[in-house]
């Protein structure tokens, strides 16, 4: 996979860690370094965590099912992508405050279950995933700590529109993996 389509996958997945971060933007009377810093660290440790364990898991049955990856690949990805889709046009979540391992624990792990998914699909596709790995965590760090001051500064008009391009950017790439597969693209 070549480092382009990785960014693409990675800031693709950073979006829904990117629109929870603008939330907690929203959140503070007073932001202070501490807080891009810890939501960076806990979104970006987590998108880069789960695609380990997806590809674990992936190695495990890759020998069962090599002649369709391609095809769980694009389906994954759509199916991630699909639901980001669908979540950029829901109702506002509550705003919360917190920082505490309570509140961002669950969230970290909320924003990055897809990429458990994409993990099992880097299996698939042979990519080197400690590279995957470290690159997926430093782009979600990047955008999450940007995202909460660009919450404290502009609002919540970016969350939605977050969500609906880091879906839109998922379909796209399965769809690309597919088609490169069957040989339509090079």
């Amino acid at each position: 996979m070549s480092t382009g389509a990785l960014f693409i996958i990675a800031v693709g997945l950073s979006m829904d860690a990117f629109a929870v971060s603008i939330c907690k933007g929203l959140s503070v009377k007073q932001l202070r370094p501490g807080h891009m810093m810890i939501t960076g660290l806990y979104f970006g440790g987590f998108q880069a965590l789960m695609p380990v364990a997806g590809y674990l898991l992936g190695i495990q049955f890759e020998h069962l099912i090599t002649s369709i990856d391609h095809w769980i690949a694009f389906v994954l990805l759509a199916l991630i992508g699909i639901n980001m889709i669908k979540e950029s046009r829901g109702s506002a979540e509550e705003l919360n405050d917190s920082f505490s391992l309570k509140t961002m624990l669950p969230l970290a792990v909320a924003t990055s279950i897809d990429a458990l998914a994409v993990g099992i699909t880097f299996a698939f596709l042979k990519v080197n995933i400690l590279y995957a790995v470290v690159f997926i965590g430093i782009t979600t760090f990047v955008l999450s700590a940007a995202g909460v001051k660009i919450g404290q500064l502009f609002g919540v008009r970016f969350k939605s529109g977050a969500e609906l391009a880091g879906g839109a950017v998922l379909i796209i790439m399965g769809l690309k993996i597919l088609l490169e597969h069957l040989g339509i693209i090079g």
